[in-house]
C-alpha cells in the first residue's frame, strides 16, 4: 500500500486522462478510474489501477465511485468532433459535472480538479491574449463545447461557495502522440495531407499532453480552491502552425490562407452534400477565432512548464507518419 491517497479519475482512458493516470502513479498515488463498460482502455490496460464501471451521466454510479477517495480529477467529456454540435455535450459535460459535484458535496475533505478548456475562457475574431479573469463572450455562438465547459465551471464555482474544495484548470489546445481519436492531431494530419495546405485566419495556444498532465496533478497538489489556472503554451496563428508542421515534416508546398467566410461556406456546402472535406468541419468553428492565452498564473503558482511549439508538434508529426495516418 503506498503512502499517498487514492484519487478517482473520470475520463482516465482518454488522451489526456491516460497521461494524468500515469503521472499520478509515478508520484505514488493509488488511482481508481471510472469507466464505461464500452470504454476503449488500450492506453491504460497495463497500468496498476482500480477500475469501477459506470457513467458520469449516472449519478448513482458516480456516487459509488467516490467511496474512500481523497480526491477526484474530473476529465470525462465529449471529444469526438462529430458530436460537437450534439445534445450529448450538455448531458456529459454539464450534467455529468453536476453528478460529480453532488457526489462530492457531502464530504468537504475530498478535493476536486475540474479539467476545463481554454476555450471556456474566451476567444476572439482579432488577436487578443486572455487570462483567467477574462470575460466569457461566446454564449451566442455555435461553440457549444465552449459553452458547455463554461456552464460546468459555473457549477463548480457554485459548489465552492458551499464549501467544496475545488480547482479548475483550463487546458489549451493539447497535442501529443497517440491521439487516436484525432482530437487535435487531425489538424496536423490535414496540413500534411492537403495540397495546397489550407490555413484560415485564427490562432490558438498549443501545449504538449505530458505538460498538461503534469499541470493537472500540480493543480491537485498546489492549486488554491476556487481558482482557475490556464495550462497553455506558445500562441500561434493557424498559418504559423501550418508552416511549422510542414517545416518539421520536411514538406515544401504552398500554404494558402483562405478567407474565413469562404472556407466556412465551402466546408458547409460539402457537409450538406455529404462530400469529403479537406478539414474536419467542426474544427473551423474554433480555428477561425483566436484563443491566445496567458499561462503565467499557472507557471507562478503551480510551477507549470510548457515546451516550445516545435517540441509540441514534432512528436505528433512523427507519430502520424509512423502510424500511417499520412
Amino acid at each position: 500500500m503506498n503512502g499517498k491517497p487514492k484519487i478517482l479519475v473520470t475520463g482516465g482512458n482518454g488522451f489526456i486522462g491516460s497521461r494524468v493516470v500515469r503521472e499520478l502513479l509515478e508520484r505514488g498515488y493509488a488511482v481508481r478510474c471510472l469507466l464505461r463498460t464500452t470504454s476503449d482502455t488500450t492506453r491504460i490496460d497495463e497500468l496498476d489501477i482500480e477500475r469501477v464501471y459506470g457513467d458520469v451521466r449516472d449519478g448513482a454510479s458516480v456516487k459509488a465511485s467516490m467511496e474512500d477517495v481523497a480526491g477526484c480529477i474530473h476529465l470525462a467529456a465529449v471529444v469526438a468532433w462529430s458530436l460537437m454540435r450534439s445534445p450529448v455535450l450538455e448531458e456529459t459535460i454539464v450534467e455529468g459535472t453536476r453528478n460529480v459535484l453532488d457526489a462530492m458535496a457531502p464530504n468537504t475533505d475530498i478535493r476536486l480538479v475540474y479539467v476545463s478548456s481554454a476555450i471556456a475562457i474566451n476567444a476572439s475574431h482579432e488577436p487578443h491574449i486572455f487570462d483567467e479573469s477574462s470575460a466569457f463572450e461566446l454564449l451566442e455562438t455555435p461553440l457549444l463545447y465552449a459553452i458547455a465547459k463554461h456552464k460546468a465551471e459555473r457549477l463548480v464555482n457554485e459548489y465552492v461557495e458551499r464549501g467544496l474544495d475545488a480547482v479548475v484548470v483550463n487546458a489549451a489546445e493539447v497535442y501529443g502522440p497517440n491521439d487516436t481519436s484525432m482530437t487535435t492531431a487531425c489538424n496536423i494530419r490535414d496540413f500534411l495531407k492537403n495540397y495546397p495546405c489550407l490555413a484560415c485566419r485564427g490562432g490558438t495556444a498549443i501545449t504538449h499532453v505530458d505538460d498538461v498532465a503534469d499541470g493537472i496533478v500540480k493543480a491537485f497538489e498546489r492549486g488554491v480552491s476556487g481558482e482557475r489556472y490556464i495550462l497553455g503554451g506558445d500562441n500561434l496563428t493557424i498559418e504559423e502552425l501550418a508552416r511549422l508542421t510542414l517545416a518539421i515534416a520536411g514538406q515544401k508546398k504552398p500554404v494558402l490562407r483562405v478567407p474565413n467566410g469562404l472556407l466556412l461556406g465551402f466546408v458547409q456546402t460539402l457537409e450538406r452534400l455529404r462530400l469529403p472535406s479537406p478539414v474536419v468541419p467542426g474544427v473551423l468553428d474554433y480555428a477561425t477565432r483566436y484563443s491566445f492565452m496567458d499561462s503565467s498564473k499557472a507557471r507562478r503558482e503551480l510551477g507549470y512548464t510548457s515546451r516550445p511549439a516545435r517540441e509540441v508538434i514534432a512528436p505528433v508529426v512523427q507519430w502520424l507518419q509512423t502510424a500511417g495516418y499520412v
